[in-house]
């Protein structure tokens, strides 16, 4: 099917990297079928899909800019207190959407979790993997659904990067309610393969997530790493940054990894440590590595993550709060892995599904000799 000058705008949220990261699969799909793509991102975000794909268009887009707190407990009363901010930027990535589709010719806008980047001027797609809200009462769990339904319902579909059943996310993903809007389970995205390459390192730690607690957790891994004897690799997170550091020769600490050599170092280890963000728990399953995940204080979707793919044997998990990671790794020797589930939709088929439900495919010229 050719779409030769159709053009997609994919932007990611800016809650970390996991976002931009998991649109990597969609922005090559994209390409594949004769899309010309167009990012919107900023900071972090766009270092990273610049790198990935130096030859296309970018926009400047801020994101919501959400700042989390450096004690956990104060992690529901600190996100109620941006509601406002946040519910502001949403309504200036509106006006800005509808300015941009007439400026760049967009005929599609792809929105990894920024709400407002909806229009009734073309076709809208809306990711999450959260379609059921988690947070720390009750009622303020009810108020967010009817908050984050109400706007996904404003996008022409809303896709899940997850499988329709035995999924990763478990309840975030499945919704017991009938939901109302349309509802496409791409199954789970990773830009990674699974590779048979020898094991060079014990133990990764990947380091991830918003501030401060990237910085939290990394200080807590720095303080600790001086008793291993085996092979570790630390990579920071931090794309741009030119900080060195010196450890014993089997650490070896990197700030950012391209995703090819992401993907190969992933694959030559043996033990992956990380946050419990979706878009990790999707790479590190497709690797079928043995994953202990440590979950952001207080961001009860990554508690929930990390708990239940702890009860489902798939990883190990611990706490950031007195976390020892000699004993952590010690137990995580003695638990029991149970291979991830990954049943991987064609990614492709469910794209040409899509499209030809919204658009007509544009005919290939010919010319005729006579």
């Amino acid at each position: 099917m050719k779409f030769n000058n159709r053009k997609v705008l994919i932007v990611p949220l800016d809650w970390g990297l996991g976002h931009a990261t998991r649109c990597i699969p969609l922005v090559k799909a994209f390409l594949k079928l004769n899309w010309q793509v167009v990012i919107a991102a900023d900071g972090d975000i766009e270092y990273l899909l610049r790198k990935e794909f130096p030859q296309l268009q970018f926009l400047k887009l801020s994101g919501y800019e959400v700042e989390y707190s450096q004690n956990s407990k104060w992690m529901p009363l600190k996100m109620l207190a941006q509601i406002p901010k946040i519910l502001s930027a949403i309504r200036k990535e509106n006006d800005w959407l509808n300015r941009i589709i007439e400026q760049h010719n967009i005929d599609l806008v792809i929105s990894d979790n920024r709400y407002g980047l909806y229009t009734e001027k073309v076709p809208c797609v809306f990711i999450t993997h959260q379609l059921n809200i988690k947070a720390s009462f009750k009622w303020m769990e009810k108020r967010l659904q009817r908050m984050n339904w109400n706007y996904i319902s404003k996008f022409s579909e809303c896709w899940v990067p997850d499988a329709e059943a035995n999924g990763l996310a478990g309840d975030l993903s499945h919704p017991k309610e009938l939901h109302p809007f349309p509802l496409r389970f791409l199954g789970p995205l990773s830009r990674f393969k699974r590779m048979m390459a020898p094991i060079k390192y014990k133990y990764l730690f990947l380091i991830s997530g918003p501030e401060p607690q990237r910085t939290l957790l990394e200080k807590k891994i720095f303080d600790s790493i001086a008793d291993l004897k085996d092979e570790v690799v630390i990579i920071r997170g931090k794309p741009g940054s030119s900080e060195q550091f010196s450890f014993a020769s089997n650490i070896n600490v990197v700030n950012h990894l391209d995703g090819h050599e992401l993907e190969r170092v992933m694959n030559s280890a043996e033990y992956i440590i990380s946050r419990s963000g979706y878009t990790t728990v999707m790479e590190v399953a497709a690797l079928q590595k043995r994953s202990i995940l440590i979950p952001t204080p207080g961001q009860t979707e990554q508690e929930y993550l990390a708990n239940y793919l702890y009860r489902k044997g798939y990883a190990y998990t611990a706490v950031q709060e007195g976390l020892s990671i000699k004993d952590v790794l010690q137990k995580a020797e003695q638990f029991y892995f149970r291979e991830f589930p990954m049943q991987m939709n064609n990614l492709d088929d469910e794209l040409e599904d899509f499209l030809q439900k919204y658009f007509q495919p544009k005919p290939e010229v010919s010319f005729a000799t006579s």
